[in-house]
């Protein structure tokens, strides 16, 4: 019998090098996967880009605060050459569609019942005659304020454009000091500059919650997740691996989105397009963060998807300060806003057009 000595067993330890390499590889492995997933989908590829710019412009479009082809109701008791000069300011304009009303006077309020005028002018008898002896000539007008923010706009333009007849026929009046306002930013008041950019932040955080929140709920779906969780792959590649390709695809889809608003509605840029764009990428990684987490929660891909449209949609449209001022919210409401990765962006967005 020979009595040997055991060799010991070797244990070789890789370089730390090898297993970075390793590690990337793992992670580009699981993005090329995702890419292929993207790749091999054409029609939701289309619509992931054809949705937003779609969605900016019909939104653009029907997004705006000024009121335009008022329906105005005018009663002239007076029928004199004055009132009819005085109506054809209203003509004029393009806030206006003058309606002459004949009918009885006390039959107004059906005009308002049926639609068919939104205010209505009455012009005394003896306009002409007051015009000539008095400094102040009364006119009636009536709103109708069953919109409120509607009949306040209304009732603006109707003093604007009374106060342009008064400057070109009455007599003027000197004041100890003359009042001129200057309007710095958005001197046209153009409610487009205001909402496109509200829409490119919704639409960039909406679209990459929902990138992201099939991800693992596919897995779930085809049954491959299991496969991967007894692979030997650690957590933070699957979700590294995972969102890589599409912070790639979100922000082509942001860009797209960026060009649709300064191209086709003639948004103004004033900022520095590199800082907007880093700052972009932070508020898209945000976004898709919040719909893997979503994804890991939900357990279809119908779930997933609905939960995301919730989480980013209604948040976005009323807690941003998109619509509504955050100013004007109950206190509660103002600190849950700090939540709301829209806040934030909205400033930046706003601030660079």
């Amino acid at each position: 019998m020979v009595i040997g000595i055991q060799p010991e067993k070797v244990i070789r330890k890789e370089p730390s090098n090898f297993m970075r390499i390793r590690k990337n590889q793992i992670i580009l492995s699981i993005a090329r996967k995702e890419i292929l997933h993207i790749i091999r989908d054409p029609r939701s590829l289309t619509i992931l880009f054809l949705m937003p710019l779609f969605q900016l412009t019909m939104f653009g479009y029907a997004l705006k605060m000024e009121i335009q082809q008022v329906k105005l109701g005018i009663v002239d008791h007076s029928h004199s050459a004055q009132s009819r000069e005085l109506i054809q300011y209203f003509s004029g304009s393009d806030f206006f569609q003058p309606l002459l009303y004949e009918k009885e006077l006390t039959r107004i309020d059906q005009l308002f019942k049926k639609r068919q005028a939104q205010v209505v002018l009455i012009i005394p008898v003896d306009f002409p005659q007051q015009l000539q002896r008095n400094r102040f000539t009364p006119v009636q007008v009536i709103v109708d304020a069953a919109d409120a923010n509607a009949a306040t706009s209304i009732r603006q333009y109707m003093v604007q454009i009374l106060n342009n007849y008064n400057q070109d026929h009455s007599p003027t009046v000197p004041l100890p000091f003359e009042i001129e306002s200057i309007i710095l930013y958005n001197p046209d008041k153009k409610s487009t500059y205001f909402f496109v950019p509200g829409l490119i932040a919704l639409l960039l955080v909406m679209i990459s919650a929902l990138l992201t929140s099939i991800t693992i709920t596919r897995e779930k779906e085809t049954g491959t997740m299991e496969q991967i969780l007894v692979s030997p792959v650690r957590p933070f590649q699957i979700i590294v691996g995972k969102v890589v390709p599409y912070i790639f695809l979100a922000f082509g889809i942001g860009v797209a989105i960026l060009l649709t608003g300064v191209f086709l509605f003639n948004v103004p840029f004033k900022g520095s397009i590199l800082l907007l764009l880093l700052l972009s990428i932070l508020y898209i990684i945000t976004a898709l963060s919040l719909g893997l987490m979503i994804s890991a929660i939900a357990r279809t891909q119908q779930v997933a998807m609905m939960m995301a449209l919730i989480v980013t949609l209604l948040p976005t449209l009323m807690l941003s300060g998109f619509i509504f001022p955050i100013a004007s919210m109950p206190r509660i409401l103002q600190y849950v806003t700090y939540l709301v990765p829209a806040r934030y962006y909205l400033h930046i967005v706003r601030e660079s057009s």
